[in-house]
């Protein structure tokens, strides 16, 4: 494929048109350059998300109530975020050690559409393997959910925050080998000692001080809040730090892209 073949075909570099048009492009670019890798990203992200509630439910001998929504809605939180944040940055540093990465950044798009096409395609395999995961953790734990609409909210802030964040990071350092380490790292923190799948006064008072600054707990305050109904009281505090690491993360991507040519 040819740089010609995913520049947008208008004749104005500049307006909605175009941005729309660039994003149409990009995107198409992206799920051909990955038409291989996708469907098994895909089937790997639902094996994951049906998988975390069966294999946690394997660590009680019975699950209560508290405990059934904590693990359901925790996988399902994980699911969200883990492709955005970890898997993300990876593809980012494969490309850099297969030097297509400054093709990528080469074509005559708006960095911008780039960007939200990749968000796009996070959304993609994210938000099933979520769904996925709320309906095998009701199974197979036998628990019901209490939606309401602040779930579209909370699930559109925790993805754009998520695949921000492991996007900054991946375009920020330029390392691959550094990129690889630091998500390995951040798999394993988030997946052992964020209190997503577990109440935070589980933790000791020290790294829940940590959590309350982090946006990982924050993450699944506000998704839970709009998938239950008791565990959750306050809102609107993790509302704001989860947006602020969205913009922060959007401001250090932005300044990063800034600086190419």
């Amino acid at each position: 494929m040819t740089v010609n073949a995913i520049a947008p075909p208008l004749g104005l570099r500049a307006g909605p048109r175009y941005w729309w048009g660039s994003l149409s492009a990009v995107l198409r670019w992206q799920l051909t350059s990955m038409r291989l890798l996708l469907p098994l990203l895909v089937i790997v992200q639902m094996l994951i998300a049906s998988g975390f509630s069966i294999g946690m439910s394997l660590f009680f001998s019975e699950v209560s109530p508290t405990v059934g929504l904590y693990l359901g809605t925790g996988s399902a939180i994980i699911t969200l975020i883990v492709v955005g944040l970890i898997v993300a940055p990876q593809l980012i540093a494969a490309e850099k050690e297969e030097d297509t990465y400054d093709f990528t950044w080469s074509l005559p798009t708006p960095r911008s559409a780039a960007v939200v096409a990749w968000l796009v395609l996070c959304a993609i395999v994210s938000v099933p393997s979520m769904i996925l995961a709320l309906v095998v953790a009701s199974w197979r734990l036998e628990i019901d959910y209490t939606l309401n609409w602040s779930i579209v909210a909370a699930v559109l802030l925790v993805l754009v925050c998520g695949t921000m964040i492991g996007y900054a990071l991946a375009h920020a350092i330029p390392r691959p080998s550094l990129t690889q380490l630091l998500t390995q790292v951040l798999a394993f923190g988030v997946l052992g000692f964020t209190p997503i799948t577990f109440p935070l006064e589980n933790l000791p008072p020290w790294l829940a001080s940590v959590h309350q600054v982090l946006p990982f707990y924050h993450m699944g305050v506000i998704v839970r809040g709009g998938l239950t109904q008791g565990l959750v009281e306050v809102l609107w505090v993790s509302y704001l730090v989860v947006l602020a690491w969205a913009l922060t993360a959007m401001l250090v991507t932005a300044l990063v892209l800034g600086r190419r040519k």
